[in-house]
């Protein structure tokens, strides 16, 4: 009798869980976008400033403890990252073979828009977007788990059969769409896909650590970009729309929360202020940097080119959201995709040095360096290409030559930020697991985050990151503050600031490094 009231009870929890996670997300989300309504700036600002007071007021109101170790569902989505990636992956390359191939695609009507509002700011096609993301990112990721036996809970088959089932049945009947039937197949067809992809890179994962410690979300990226090359006409459904739209949003907000609710505990830590302080201002510089070498040495100041150049250099999880939920334009929209997967192909460079250092417990000082020398080489050869842009014959031979200097610029200023990080933090004498996830941080690169919080650098660096990787978030006003009004002035931003974030990072990453 007592056990099955226990089981009764644990039940009953994960349904509450599971409902209260709704509640945290989907109008956080929703209320992010009903404030920066009539305005140019990003919901991604909202996301980060109600997330991190919602975690905090959880712990001090008693409801959890900090970590959020009660919500193991919160937890889970906080954990999906790879899921709303490969969404972007598979669109990414689409549009490196559209663009190296110079083919030229018929416009996207498979489905239009209703402009009747669900909440001020979201129309309900935007609003089913949200709401199956949420089902999308909880189904596809128990359903694998449940698969490959990453997870032994009983629940998860559950959870993983709410989930895709909510992710089938949600959709905007307002919404125009040529053949709805067809369009909810192509849905099916896309959850598929992901978990296929899921699985496999799983168990290539597997059979390659021994060799070279590579995360799963590269062998996602490079599958899911091959795929996207081959089916390069493929219309998406409404699987990847809505991943797009609101993935990284949800992923987002869930570990924005889960890092407010340790505020209180990780101040407590030894080193940590370093590590926050370098995490913050390294965000400026590498952001505002990036931008400003961008500005003064290429000559543009175009949302279109700076806006997917720094998504794409840093592999910045919130303006990469940005971009794709399109808050920045339809062109910085379309290129995102492509510069996000480009440096990708940097990191079998990044985890095999990263790798080979966590084993000694060390940096690998000098391949980090020759990575950092090369990137530098890198960056200089794409702000040169980009600069020559306007002597670009037609309209369409200047875009062609944008996106390709933007892709170099996207990998080689990964390379700058990323071992530019490494090695001077390893300079100063941090110590390396520190050292991660303060570089992780500085640039809010979901790659390494992803790595980092499924253990590659050990279990405290797990846990911690959340927080970490949340703090320099608070850098954000800045950076959609600017972006908004680069928006506001047709798409073109205004240098003077830039050029005085960039110094004031500079001088706050000088100051984080002598506290070491």
């Amino acid at each position: 009798m007592e056990e099955l009231l226990l089981i009764e009870s644990i039940g009953t929890r994960v349904f509450d869980q599971f409902w209260l996670t709704i509640f945290c997300l989907i109008p956080l989300v929703l209320i992010s976008r009903t404030i920066v309504t009539g305005t140019r700036y990003s919901p991604i600002l909202l996301v980060v400033v109600f997330g991190l007071t919602m975690g905090y007021l959880l712990v001090i109101s008693g409801v959890s403890t900090p970590g959020l170790p009660e919500f193991q569902v919160l937890d889970h989505i906080s954990r999906t990252t790879i899921v709303t990636l490969i969404a972007s992956f598979f669109v990414g390359g689409q549009e490196l073979r559209k663009t190296f191939g110079k083919l030229k695609i018929e416009h996207d009507d498979l489905i239009i828009h209703t402009d009747e509002l669900a909440t001020i700011g979201t129309n309900k096609t935007q609003f089913a977007f949200i709401f199956r993301a949420f089902f999308l990112l909880l189904g596809i990721d128990t359903a694998y788990r449940v698969i490959v036996g990453l997870e032994s809970s009983v629940y998860y088959p559950l959870l993983a059969f709410i989930g895709l089932v909510g992710a089938v049945i949600i959709i905007d009947h307002k919404a125009i769409t040529r053949d709805k039937k067809h369009y909810i197949r192509k849905g099916i067809l896309e959850i598929f896909l992901i978990m296929f992809i899921l699985i496999i890179t799983f168990y290539i994962n597997s059979w390659i650590k021994p060799f070279i410690a590579l995360p799963q979300i590269f062998f996602a990226m490079l599958i899911t970009c091959g795929l996207g090359a081959v089916f390069y006409k493929w219309t998406s459904g409404p699987t990847v729309r809505a991943l797009l739209f609101a993935g990284l949003p949800v992923v987002l907000a869930a570990n924005f929360i889960i890092g407010g609710s340790m505020i209180s505990n990780a101040f407590n830590i030894e080193g940590m202020t370093s590590v926050l302080g370098f995490g913050f201002f390294g965000q400026l510089l590498w952001m505002f940097g990036g931008i400003s070498l961008i500005m003064f040495l290429a000559k543009t100041t175009d949302v279109r080119n700076l806006a997917p150049g720094l998504a794409g250099g840093l592999s910045h999880a919130g303006l990469t959201g940005a971009c794709t939920a399109g808050d920045l334009g339809h062109i910085a929209q379309s290129r995102a995709p492509i510069m996000i997967n480009i440096p990708f192909l940097g990191h079998i460079f990044v985890f095999s040095v990263l790798a080979a250092s966590a084993e000694i417990g060390s940096l690998l000082f000098v391949p980090a360096a020759i990575i950092l020398f090369a990137g530098i080489a890198i960056t200089a050869w794409a702000l040169w290409e980009l600069r020559s842009v306007e002597t670009a014959e037609t309209a369409e031979h200047k875009d062609s030559k944008e996106i390709k200097s933007l892709i170099k610029f996207s990998f080689g200023w990964q390379l700058v930020a990323m071992f530019g990080s490494f090695v001077l933090l390893n300079f100063f004498g941090m110590q390396f697991d520190f050292t991660v996830v303060a570089a992780t941080s500085s640039l809010s690169h979901f790659g390494l985050f992803a790595a980092t919080q499924a253990g590659m650098f050990g279990g405290e660096v797990a846990t911690l990151i959340p927080f970490i990787f949340a703090m320099p978030f608070l850098v954000h006003p800045f950076v959609f503050f600017m972006f908004g009004k680069a928006m506001e002035r047709d798409g073109h931003m205004p240098s003077t600031p830039a050029y005085v974030l960039a110094c004031l990072g500079i001088l706050g990453v000088v100051y984080a490094v002598f506290l070491i």
